[in-house]
């Protein structure tokens, strides 16, 4: 079967560290071009095969391109997918989807009305404690959920000059590393009924909120909380989740990415396998207090494009939706605007 010919737009940290190295390790796809502003060098230099061009255009016009990756800065991801698109190609987006949930439903229509796939990057749902979470709340481990903590924490005090911390559309912490979040907290609980949202600019100098707070109300007897500060130099657990017969904590971060700025792929021994020092601790209450470890399923990054490629070669369904990504926007629009007016937003 010929393979899948992939041309990527961007190479700074999303481009470079994610979408090359896992395009390159999963059979059926071959990485052809590359579309960059500054760092062609590094291209050349380190995947001599991948052509260089400054213009996505180039690949828009090129009929051997199947698929494009759009990893470019967030302001970009809906006018570059959508010229994808009606290129008549495949594509997949960095997270965040897009800026605006009126434009990932652009989006999905007119990927639907061309036929072509369209998936967001939501790869944290192959981190390894989530996967190992989902799997003890799916068995029933915890009984009902009632209250579900999921911290993203980091110590960097000092703002740095890049997109991500200007004031930009689609900047801060919350479309970076709450769309992550909140795409796992959907993935377990779905739609929620409220949102109540505190976002704000915690470091000196910084022109976009660095820290956030948000509950999502589920019905009267469930609550998900979903944070993350740049001014944290012990975090705290990673999840924490409470259900009617017991507990899950655990604390450590998925090492895939750091992993992958290594120069480690997935298939080198021990990818997406944690040390035992960082696994989960499940505490149930039946009768007679039992604590036990448990040992934290592999995490699998590139299982996000095997899904990719399956899907559009027709085998299996598209891992992220475009709709799955909208609705992680939608959220984030709810959250703005309870932390504007100081309240809890129906949906």
């Amino acid at each position: 079967m010929d393979p899948i010919r992939v041309g990527i737009i961007g190479y700074g940290l999303a481009g470079s560290v994610f979408h090359a190295p896992l395009v390159e390790s999963v059979p059926g796809f071959t990485w052809m071009a590359a579309v960059t502003a500054n760092r062609g060098e590094e291209v050349v230099r380190n995947h001599p095969h991948v052509r260089v061009e400054s213009d996505p255009e180039a690949l828009f016009a090129d009929p051997s391109v199947d698929l494009v990756v759009v990893a470019s800065p967030n302001e970009t991801h809906f006018s570059l997918a959508k010229r994808a698109l009606l290129a008549g190609k495949h594509v997949v987006v960095d997270k965040p989807f897009v800026i605006r949930s009126e434009e990932g439903d652009e989006l999905n229509r007119l990927a639907l009305d061309r036929g072509r796939v369209l998936s967001a990057f939501h790869n944290r749902r192959w981190d390894n404690d989530f996967l190992t979470l989902r799997s003890c709340m799916e068995a029933g481990r915890m009984g009902e959920v009632h209250t579900y903590h999921a911290r993203w924490d980091r110590f960097r005090p000092q703002v740095r000059d890049r997109w991500r911390e200007r004031d930009e559309p689609g900047a801060g912490t919350l479309y970076d590393l709450g769309s992550h979040l909140i795409d796992q907290a959907l993935c377990l609980f779905g739609m929620p009924d409220t949102v109540t949202a505190d976002l704000f600019p915690q470091r000196w100098g910084a022109q976009v909120p660095d820290y956030f707070y948000l509950t999502l109300a589920y019905g009267k007897r469930r609550r998900v909380v979903l944070s993350g500060g740049s001014m944290v130099a012990e975090p705290g657990p990673r999840f924490e989740v409470h259900g009617e017969r017991g507990s899950f904590i655990k604390w450590g971060l998925d090492g895939q990415e750091e992993d992958l700025k290594k120069g480690r792929r997935p298939k080198d021994p021990g990818w997406g396998e944690e040390d035992p020092h960082f696994y989960a601790t499940l505490v149930v209450e039946d009768g007679r207090r039992i604590s036990e470890r448990v040992p934290t399923l592999r995490g699998s990054y590139e299982s996000y494009y095997e899904g990719v490629r399956n899907a559009i070669r027709g085998h299996a369904p598209v891992p992220v939706t475009a709709d799955e990504a909208t609705q992680v926007i939608r959220v984030i629009e709810r959250a703005v605007e309870s932390a504007a007016l100081g309240r809890t937003v129906d949906w």
